[in-house]
């Protein structure tokens, strides 16, 4: 264990934002105890800890979605105080969250520019704003994207770009990104980089919150680290500071295993769990043959829109395959029904899971049993306190914290939501269990947990695919890859005879094995 100390390189004068002594709390919960952080212009300043560290409640502190109870902020070395969001944005703060803020039924343009609108006399200028957006859309390398085109029909990387032109549509001088990645494949991330750049040369001060650390040292300036609502070290040239004392800062440990070993478990035998044969959706994917065995774990890496997620999603039935058969323990699942598919034992734990995997304003108990209802159900009646039970059993199993499963679901960080998903299907026991993303938004400490809780499934039983845009992760994780380009599987094989270039080559090139 590390000591519970704050590590501070000495403060610069010149710093365009200046926290000090930042404290917010909740009923029952001390989120930030003392917070210190200072950003310069023109620099990346990237921001670690653990889910649950404090870095969304202090990042809404400056977007004053919160208001400190105590603590000061300077604002070019001057006291400032902001009440509202509109206050945030007066001074040039910008945030882009990890949960996109987009109006889905409204255009690129008007999402832009929603707040701000570009108008005269009154009347909306739509050409103008039209025109404005393309200008954005180009400036940030997706001229592709249209400015008219309805936001809800973009894939998520696109959305993140309109997230993204919004924040430079006005007069941003501090652009706080929440994961800004995590939706973008290897190339997207290289044009992400490249704006980020650019931006700081013009002088904009940029708050960079990543679980990934590669990216930290491709773009990262200082860093500051946060642990139990406190300030660990700030202020820490990103040159000079190993991964493996950022690891130490930000989990009180070092982590010299984050993959389940495999050790001499032996390879899955026996008949297929979930068998597919000619898989196919329209204009997405084609042609895919999959199967996974008891105790299996097989995992379909490529890049974002190569039709991964959406395999995952037809075998669910959550989308009708326009041909092909999925069949679990042998029967034939109807297609499109995901009735069908959790009848069957099938579970999914998808990628956006915060919108399509969690209710997030019920309680913790629901989201567990909510795919298990029957089961508390006594003529008809919902026995609550046998459902509160059960949910308790499976989540105390999987050490969802805090304890205490009457807590709302949206209060808990990104990986005890992935948990509580995992332990619906846990309790639903499930045959096989589906993953997109699964450690999307998670820290490297919980990270550790997923994998191993993942890897224990799997040794009881269940048959699980993994979809990730992490390479390191699919070859670390699972037993077998499928390489999918352009809704094509271009290699299957086990994963140990196969290396994180050689899969950067099939993903980009689509050469097969």
């Amino acid at each position: 264990m590390i000591e519970d100390v704050t590590v501070t390189v000495p403060r610069r004068t010149d710093a365009l934002l200046e926290m000090s002594g930042i404290v917010k709390r909740f009923p029952g919960v001390l989120a930030l105890d003392g917070v210190e952080l200072d950003v310069r212009a023109g620099e990346v300043h990237c921001l670690l800890g653990q889910n649950g560290a404090g870095k969304s409640t202090l990042i809404k502190i400056l977007s004053a979605s919160y208001q400190p109870d105590e603590g000061e902020i300077l604002w070019e070395g001057r006291q400032v105080a902001l009440t509202s969001p509109q206050a945030a944005m007066a001074l040039g703060i910008s945030t882009i969250y990890q949960e996109l803020d987009l109006v889905p039924d409204l255009s690129v343009a008007e999402n832009i520019f929603l707040g701000h609108e570009m108008s005269s006399a009154g009347f909306s200028q739509r050409g103008a704003t039209n025109r404005r957006a393309r200008e954005l859309l180009e400036r940030l390398g997706h001229p592709e994207i249209s400015a008219t085109r309805s936001v809800g029909r973009l894939s998520p990387a696109a959305q993140q770009i309109v997230s993204m032109a919004r924040a430079l549509s006005q007069d941003t001088r501090l652009l706080i990104l929440d994961e800004p990645s995590a939706v973008l494949d290897h190339g997207e991330v290289d044009n992400l980089f490249r704006v980020i750049r650019d931006l700081t040369v013009e002088g904009v001060a940029v708050v960079y919150i990543s679980h990934r650390l590669e990216e930290i040292r491709q773009i990262g300036d200082r860093i500051t680290v946060l642990k139990d609502g406190r300030t660990v070290a700030t202020g820490l040239a990103v040159e000079d500071t190993p991964t493996s004392e950022l690891i130490k800062l930000m989990t009180g440990r070092s982590i010299e295993y984050v993959f389940p070993q495999r050790g001499d478990r032996p390879s899955a035998t026996g008949d297929p769990v979930l068998d597919v044969r000619g898989l196919e959706l329209s204009g997405v994917f084609s042609g895919v043959d999959l199967s996974v065995r008891a105790g299996e774990i097989v995992g379909l890496a490529g890049l974002v829109g190569a039709g991964r997620s959406e395999i995952i999603e037809t075998l669910y039935g959550a989308r009708r395959a326009s041909a092909g058969t999925v069949r679990v323990l042998g029967k034939e699942l109807r297609r499109g029904s995901v009735v069908a598919a959790v009848k069957a034992g099938v579970g999914l734990a998808p990628e956006e899971r915060k919108s399509q995997g969690l209710l997030l304003d019920q309680a913790i108990y629901r989201n567990i049993t909510v795919s298990t209802l029957g089961r508390f159900s006594r003529l008809g009646m919902l026995d609550s306190r046998a459902e509160r039970r059960g949910a308790r059993e499976v989540a105390e199993s999987l050490d969802v914290r805090p304890a205490g499963v009457d807590r709302l679901v949206r209060l808990l960080s990104g990986g005890n939501q992935q948990k509580v998903v995992l332990a619906r299907w846990l309790l639903r026991e499930c045959r096989v269990l589906l993953l997109d993303e699964p450690t999307r938004g998670v820290d490297v400490g919980a990270r550790t947990e997923i994998y191993a809780l993942i890897r224990s499934l799997a040794d009881s039983g269940v048959a699980v695919v993994v979809v990730s845009s992490e390479v390191e992760e699919v070859l670390g994780l699972a037993d077998r890859v499928l390489v999918v380009r352009e809704g094509r599987v271009v290699h299957e094989g086990p994963a140990n005879e196969i290396d994180e270039s050689r899969v950067l080559d099939l993903v980009m090139e689509g050469n097969a094995a």
